[in-house]
């Protein structure tokens, strides 16, 4: 098994050549969104561990989601625009034929952007509080209207909150 990037693992293949089947799982936290975005592939979806919801279309649509349990499986055609949410963490494994990519639809920032600043309250480091526990940020994304964090509680736990859902320490 080879890794990649953050909370996914290449399981079988290479998701970056063209014509190569892959095989990939992704550990998405608590409280993760995953803006809208397509892939220039097919790709096929197993939630292996949770519960993950997961529409098609344009625009982030709460009501749109699809609650998807742990055996589901999902279809995605080429060029299609999805998003999904997990409110209390899943493992999605992704499989399809290379090249895999990532169009998000409102783009994508990270708190370690030279922009950051104008786009994100806090800073990667930041001493936080959600919900009255004080936590750290340890990253964070952007994409068109959805700001999230990633966050970890100091037992070690992480999880997604948004901006709304932050207060200074």
């Amino acid at each position: 098994m080879k890794s990649m990037t953050g909370d996914v693992e290449i399981l079988y293949g290479d998701p970056e050549v063209a014509g190569e089947a892959f095989v990939m799982r992704i550990r998405e936290l608590p409280g993760g969104i995953v803006p809208p975005h397509s892939h220039p592939v097919d790709e096929h979806i197993t939630v292996v561990q949770g519960t993950w919801y997961f529409a098609l279309g344009e625009e982030y649509r709460p009501e749109a989601l699809q609650e998807l349990k742990a055996g589901s499986y999902a279809f995605a055609p080429k060029g299609t625009t999805m998003f999904g949410y997990s409110p209390t963490g899943a493992v999605v494994q992704v499989h399809g034929v290379g090249p895999f990519r990532i169009h998000w639809r409102g783009g994508l920032h990270t708190v370690d952007d030279p922009d950051a600043k104008l786009l994100f309250r806090f800073a990667r480091g930041a001493r936080v509080v959600v919900k009255g526990q004080p936590v750290s940020v340890v990253g964070g994304y952007a994409s068109g209207k959805i700001v999230q964090y990633e966050i970890e509680a100091p037992n070690g736990e992480r999880f997604m909150a948004s901006e709304q859902e932050l207060q200074p320490q």
